[in-house]
């Protein structure tokens, strides 16, 4: 079981904790990131935890359930919640493992279902609205204007993570003959994107800007690089990709509309839902955005259907 000192010890998540979490979470694979979420979010339930003066060692079941009504009534995303769980969930299993606990008190704490179907939540573009922005964004072969075309392309054009982006390294891109792709790194796993002939140009072109600069590319340099004086040549935030994404979508007055809030992420479910519009195959399209459960792609299918293909019309003609 969790001793004094270890509790205390996860709580402020030092070092051994940290060597745990990158040893165990994705076989030993995890991202940077991701360990740092699972600390992260540990942290936050240890702190749930010390606040009711709930020892980790004498945790059963109903604290778990205590502490998910306690993300229920914080009005947090589903999603959210399903995050958090999961972390619990996984930090107490490496305790089972190695023999720290003798049962993990989150294993059958599932988080709520989804309270609203996703055909009510449009977050993504309609296909005019999606060459709207490609409109809108820098038409110069400046250096920064290059940069940010490219970002917004991989991810409208492409359905790129912004999380894969920021990982991204020039040694990750692949020529195939005259084809050129991405090798894209995020949600553990590793994919290549081929690039349309236009993306793939402007690819180039940026590659040609950062090597005028007097920047020299290895293949370890980063794909995205920030231009400002204090940070000149260092990789780009994940905070300044989600900035530069957004003023673009303001330019062309598409970040904002009634009941609807584009996000860097909503740009990659454009690209799935216009795919599905177009009658890619499912599975085509669970390949092209890396989707490791189909079921996470047949979401688009359902909100195509649902507002396309109305079954209701074929009841009532006229009927009003």
């Amino acid at each position: 079981m969790f001793s004094t000192r270890q509790v205390n010890s996860l709580a402020k998540s030092d070092r051994p904790f940290h060597t745990i979490l990158d040893e165990e979470i994705s076989d030993g694979d995890a991202s940077e990131d991701t360990i740092k979420t699972y600390s992260q979010q540990f942290k936050l339930f240890v702190s749930w935890c010390n606040d009711r003066r709930i020892e980790l060692t004498e945790l059963v079941e109903e604290h778990i359930k205590q502490y998910r009504r306690h993300l229920v009534n914080r009005n947090l995303k589903t999603t959210t919640i399903a995050l958090k769980l999961s972390v619990i969930r996984r930090v107490f299993d490496i305790a089972v493992e190695r023999g720290l606990m003798a049962t993990n008190p989150a294993t059958k704490v599932k988080p709520p279902k989804r309270r609203r179907d996703p055909a009510a939540n449009k977050n993504y573009l309609e296909l005019e609205e999606a060459r709207q922005l490609i409109g809108f964004l820098p038409k110069d072969n400046s250096l920064v204007g290059l940069r940010d075309r490219l970002l917004v392309l991989l991810m409208v054009v492409q359905g790129c993570r912004q999380i894969g982006l920021y990982r991204l390294n020039v040694g990750d891109i692949i020529r195939k003959k005259d084809k050129i792709g991405l090798q894209v790194t995020a949600k553990g796993s590793v994919r290549v994107v081929p690039l349309t002939s236009d993306v793939a140009k402007v690819l180039d072109k940026y590659l040609s800007a950062r090597r005028a600069s007097g920047k020299r590319l290895t293949k370890d340099s980063a794909m995205f690089i920030s231009v400002s004086p204090n940070s000149d040549g260092k990789r780009l935030t994940r905070r300044s990709m989600q900035n530069i994404v957004n003023e673009c979508l303001a330019k062309a007055s598409l970040k904002y509309s009634e009941n609807r809030t584009v996000t860097t992420h909503g740009l990659r479910h454009t690209v799935g839902y216009l795919l599905t519009q177009a009658g890619k195959p499912l599975r085509v399209i669970q390949e092209a955005l890396g989707h490791a459960d189909p079921r996470t792609t047949a979401i688009y299918a359902h909100i195509v259907n649902l507002w396309t293909d109305n079954p209701f019309d074929s009841i009532f003609l006229n009927s009003a």
